[in-house]
């Protein structure tokens, strides 16, 4: 038995703050931006929106393009690092407005790792005949945490949240081979202020993704027996495009071949990845029997990476 995505939705708030609009209001350009990140823009939740009602938008599309009823589900994993507040958890604020009544709940704190975490962390249910469904959500408001006086943070992060509903697939497809990581050494080199703010050493962050991505897009290819002509789509978490593109050649891929959305959105943390997978599936990007590979990292130091073959 493969566990597997058996259906993928997204939500990003309405709201798009361009460079041009940051250029107002902090010392900053779009030219310095854009060579810096490759972003060009970036969505921000309205002020009557909490990381619970992107969770819950993305959930639902999820499971409508799953074909899934919310009873089915077993479990509800949601990776975040923006709660709502301390408890109740997200997950149980999801479990609860989609109608997930025979479902157990829980967040995951990974940061932008967390949607990698929690493919991995369902696989493991529902292969050992736990639950036949788990659904995966990555939400994050990380605009309630930018810190505005800090440039080198604050044109970075976006709004959004994307959901998978994972169940069991057929042979050959889905989850092939996995790694999660962790190095809590690094932890101080992005944290949460006490402010409730982000404080990032970006040298630090830079070395550590460039140095991560690539080691593990290799290893888990060796893991599944496969090699790097093997991989049909490169999908990384949207981070900074330099590092992207390091993971990108490490791999020795043509730049058609790796998911770029950065541009649009920005760093959603642990949304990002799920975002990425709509956006190259509803543009025909990815389709069955494609080999993926996906990767993601962040504070903790975490990082995650799964080589996936598409398809029920």
């Amino acid at each position: 038995m493969n566990a597997g995505i058996i259906g993928l939705g997204r939500y990003v708030p309405e709201k798009v703050m361009t460079n041009f609009d940051l250029e107002k209001i902090m010392d900053t350009s779009d030219e310095w931006i854009r060579t810096r990140t490759g972003i060009e823009e970036r969505r921000f939740a309205a002020d009557t929106q909490e990381t619970s009602d992107l969770a819950v938008a993305a959930a639902k599309d999820a499971l409508n393009k799953a074909g899934i009823a919310p009873e089915e589900i077993g479990l509800v994993l949601v990776a975040t690092v923006t709660q709502d507040q301390a408890f109740p958890s997200v997950a149980c604020m999801v479990q609860d407005q989609i109608g997930a009544v025979n479902a157990a709940a829980m967040d995951l704190g990974a940061a932008c790792a967390g949607f990698i975490y929690g493919l991995v962390t369902a696989k493991q249910f529902i292969e050992s005949n736990a639950y036949k469904y788990v659904l995966v959500v990555g939400a994050e408001k990380l605009s309630k945490v930018i810190d505005w006086e800090d440039r080198n943070t604050a044109v970075i992060f976006g709004d959004g949240a994307s959901a998978a509903v994972m169940g069991q697939v057929s042979e050959g497809r889905g989850i092939l081979s996995f790694e999660l990581g962790s190095d809590g050494s690094g932890g101080k080199h992005l944290y949460l202020t006490q402010q409730q703010t982000i404080a990032m050493n970006g040298r630090e962050v830079f070395k550590f993704a460039v140095r991560q991505m690539g080691e593990s897009a290799v290893s888990v290819l060796d893991m599944a027996g496969l090699s790097k002509e093997d991989v049909d789509l490169l999908v990384p978490h949207q981070a900074n495009i330099r590092i992207m593109e390091s993971a990108r050649e490490r791999l020795e891929l043509p730049p058609e071949k790796m998911s770029k959305t950065i541009h649009k959105y920005g760093n959603t943390s642990a949304a990002s990845v799920g975002i990425s997978l709509v956006e190259e599936l509803e543009a025909g990007k990815i389709k069955d029997d494609d080999l993926l590979v996906l990767i993601g990292f962040g504070g903790g130091l975490t990082w995650g990476a799964l080589t996936m073959r598409w398809g029920k």
